[in-house]
């Protein structure tokens, strides 16, 4: 049995030498030679051994290099100051005369598709073996149905696996068998996007369409699924958009309808707070990034109480310097706030300059989960749902729960009478405009992973929080609430048809015709009617 054992191994060296042999006379031949060399090279990615890919794998860069070198005695490989005898792997120098071979374009085409190949498999790194799989995806109706089955077979990395299947499927498409074309629609067909619907739409005009009634049926099923995932897909990615946008809206304008409800002030300001609290956040950033390297991935966590006290104290110096002595005229009110908000944006473009701010993309904000047809969960614009959810629910419980909130509800209803059973009318002000900004902070915390942060980047949102305000009913939360989600679904859904800028005009010209029919908005606070 030994001798049995050791005379296939040996025969087996015996054959593989002989084809290595061949190889390289192939390597070293005319251009229809090297072609048939670069397309053996493709073949041992798919069906050699792994001693022959392994051997292979620098012989196809060499080519393409001009690195290897043909002599009278076979071949040489030139590799920094080492030259090896291809085909015994022993050190070897060329003798005179030597040639390196010559590629055509074609070939060249040729040899750099069985380098990608044998890097498929034989490349150390997942980069290594994703750039190779990017380079063979455009081929794969070209290259051997096994080579990717093969790969994802050994590939550890379950992304990069996935991907590798998703090409194999593709290539199987092209196959001879028309029962592997057929599985393979199948398996396309259930992983639905724009990508696996323009290549089966592609098979309409195969011959076998025409010719063969099941692969008709097989195409037929697969173009029906896949559109229909598709189009679920993309009503997913409309709601999931409109949700996400309506928790920015609702964040810039929880804060504004506290103050507007509660003191009448249209304060333009609120935007510059909202950017303030978005330069804060990036403060908190570099000063994680120089004092505490280790918790950089969670500055956003942690500059949540900053940007809240930040903008929250700015908010009460505001309120009791400026503000204070002009509640019963607006439109002074109005010009101060104007004032002060110009003064917001070029402070911090005399400290910061204009330029958008860089921020770190942290691991929780990274990425996204595909669900069906081109729609994919992604975890940025979840932070911003989730983040409004969880302020909402703050400030729900604030104004509910506490002694704060019972004070702000009682002014809101009747200043005067509030004053006269003795709740501090002053101070409730001050403190509602200091949660107002303070609320704006926290919402430029949150448009920060997913916002260009600049001076003017707050400009961009006062009008829609008076919107949502407005319609809404002023100072009430389940107003802002109901308006931001109107508001941003409708945005999302009339912007691919015409435009943001058109998207805006609409929406406003339909909260104004909602007004003409409606003037106090969807809520109104209840108070003793006059």
């Amino acid at each position: 049995m030994t001798l049995l054992v050791t005379a296939c191994a040996s025969s087996q060296s015996i054959a593989a030498g002989a084809q290595r042999a061949d190889l390289l006379g192939k390597l070293c031949g005319d251009t229809a030679s090297l072609g048939d060399a670069g397309r053996i090279l493709t073949s041992l990615a798919a069906d050699g051994s792994r001693d022959d890919r392994l051997w292979a794998a620098p012989i196809a860069r060499a080519v393409i290099d001009r690195k290897l070198r043909c002599d009278a005695s076979g071949a040489v490989l030139v590799s920094g100051e080492k030259t090896l005898d291809v085909l015994t792997q022993a050190p070897r120098m060329p003798t005179e005369p030597s040639r390196s071979p010559l590629l055509s374009l074609k070939n060249r085409g040729l040899f750099e598709t069985a380098e990608a190949a044998l890097a498929l498999r034989t490349a150390p790194d997942v980069a290594g073996r994703a750039a190779a799989l990017h380079t063979l995806e455009r081929r794969a109706a070209s290259l051997p149905e096994k080579l990717f089955e093969a790969a994802a077979e050994q590939e550890s990395d379950a992304e990069l696996k996935a991907q590798m299947i998703a090409v194999a499927q593709a290539a199987a498409l092209n196959s001879a068998d028309p029962l592997k074309r057929i599985a393979a629609l199948k398996q396309i067909s259930a992983t639905p996007d724009r990508r696996a619907l323009t290549k089966v739409s592609a098979l309409l005009g195969d011959p076998a369409y025409a010719a063969n009634p099941a692969f008709k049926r097989a195409v037929d099923d697969a173009v029906t699924t896949i559109g229909r995932g598709i189009a679920i897909g993309d009503v997913l990615a409309t709601l999931y958009n409109g949700l996400s946008f309506a928790s920015i809206l609702f964040m810039a304008a929880i804060g504004l309808a506290v103050i507007f409800g509660l003191m009448g002030v249209i304060n333009l300001a609120q935007g510059e707070l909202i950017m303030i609290g978005a330069y804060v956040t990036w403060l908190v950033q570099e000063g994680l990034r120089h004092f505490a390297p280790m918790l950089l991935d969670y500055y956003l966590i942690i500059a949540i109480p900053v940007a809240f006290l930040v903008t929250a104290a700015i908010g009460i110096a505001l309120e009791a310097i400026l503000l204070r002595h002009l509640y019963r005229r607006p439109l002074m009110s109005l010009l101060a706030t104007w004032a002060v908000s110009l003064f917001l944006i070029n402070l911090v473009r005399v400290t910061f300059g204009t330029q958008n701010l860089n921020f770190v993309t942290p691991f929780y904000v990274t990425g996204g989960v595909p669900v069906i047809g081109d729609f994919i969960f992604t975890w940025n614009r979840m932070f911003a749902i989730v983040f409004a959810v969880v302020t909402l629910a703050l400030t729900w419980g604030v104004m509910r729960l506490t002694p704060l909130g019972l004070n702000i509800r009682a002014v809101m209803q009747n200043r005067t009478m509030a004053g006269c059973i003795g709740i501090p009318v002053r101070r409730v002000d001050m403190l509602a405009f200091g949660l107002g900004s303070g609320l704006a902070g926290l919402a430029g915390l949150a448009l920060s992973p997913i916002y260009s942060v600049n001076p003017q980047m707050g400009q961009n949102f006062v009008i829609d929080s008076f919107m949502v305000v407005v319609l809404g009913g002023v100072g009430t939360i389940v107003g802002t609430v109901v308006a931001a989600l109107g508001i941003g679904q409708i945005n999302v859904l009339i912007e691919p048809l015409w435009g943001a800028v058109a998207a805006k005009v609409i929406v406003l010209l339909m909260i104004i015709a909602f007004l003409q029919w409606r003037p106090e908005g969807l809520f109104v606070i209840k108070g003793r009617r006059k």
